[in-house]
């Protein structure tokens, strides 16, 4: 009777271990278990939020300072200039290319396409000289005036352009759920940081000079994220994200002379939601 009972548990466990290697097995088998050597694109938009920023203007006749400047994004809502090739840099837009180079972990480039508005008519303390642009000509010391569009009219809305690397990791937390097959939905979790430059288009009227709007190299960027990611039927998803970081611009055009410019920093928030693919090739 003992050696029958023995012998029984021992088909039980051996059962046991044979299910959960087959599981196992199943799992591996799984196009979703793996994600190194496959390739990911995403398109999508943003809102943003942006810090108050003391932004200098220096040229060859000012020199000033303008203090805490307030400044909002400029939405578009849901639009089909998203998906409209020729209309495509209107909205705010998130593109994003990158490559797992094992399980857990991706690189990736892509561009941040966010816009600057500086808000019209507040007004901000100003420190600074200006000479030979009556009638606004004189020394200002952390003196009220008023963001009228005669005198200053500054935004990147062609954009705030952020080009960017990242180094994000991935995990699966679809057991969280009671998701069993991931093949037809799975869902991750993701965080990362990048690093990038700044080149806006900067749509700027200054005393009256003539207006200035060009692509320019104006400075440097570094930023956080993290993101939630619910992909379908192994190669489709859509990802939704929360991203801030810091931008230094010291090298900003405003008019058509190349003595003048203007310099800020500040930070932004990001919310993002983009849509895209990943596959092996």
């Amino acid at each position: 009777m003992k050696n029958i009972i023995l012998y029984s548990a021992f088909l039980i466990m051996c059962s046991s271990i044979n299910t959960f290697a087959q599981e196992q097995i199943k799992l591996q088998d799984k196009y979703t278990a793996h994600n190194k050597g496959k390739f990911f694109v995403s398109w999508g938009g943003n809102r943003d939020n942006y810090s108050k920023s003391d932004v200098t203007f220096r040229g060859k006749d000012y020199n000033f300072t303008l203090d805490n400047m307030v400044a909002h994004d400029k939405p578009k809502g849901w639009h089909v200039d998203y998906i409209n090739p020729s209309k495509m840099t209107i909205p705010q837009t998130n593109f994003r290319m990158g490559y797992f180079i094992n399980d857990h972990y991706s690189i990736a480039i892509g561009v941040d396409h966010m816009k600057y508005v500086m808000t019209q008519d507040q007004t901000l303390n100003m420190t600074g000289t200006i000479t030979g642009n009556p009638p606004y000509n004189g020394v200002y010391n952390n003196t009220p005036t008023v963001m009228t569009e005669s005198f200053l009219l500054y935004e990147h809305t062609d954009g705030l352009n952020y080009v960017n690397s990242e180094f994000s990791r991935h995990d699966d937390i679809s057991s969280l759920f009671k998701i069993r097959n991931t093949d037809k939905i799975q869902i991750n979790l993701t965080e990362g940081g990048g690093i990038g430059l700044l080149y806006p288009k900067t749509n700027t009227t200054l005393l009256g000079k003539p207006r200035h709007d060009d692509f320019h190299i104006s400075g440097y960027g570094t930023s956080l994220k993290a993101g939630l990611n619910i992909t379908f039927f192994k190669h489709f998803y859509v990802q939704g994200e929360l991203k801030g970081g810091y931008i230094n611009m010291q090298d900003i055009r405003t008019t058509q002379s190349t003595e003048d410019s203007a310099s800020q920093d500040f930070f932004f928030l990001q919310r993002i939601i983009a849509f895209g693919g990943i596959f092996k090739i």
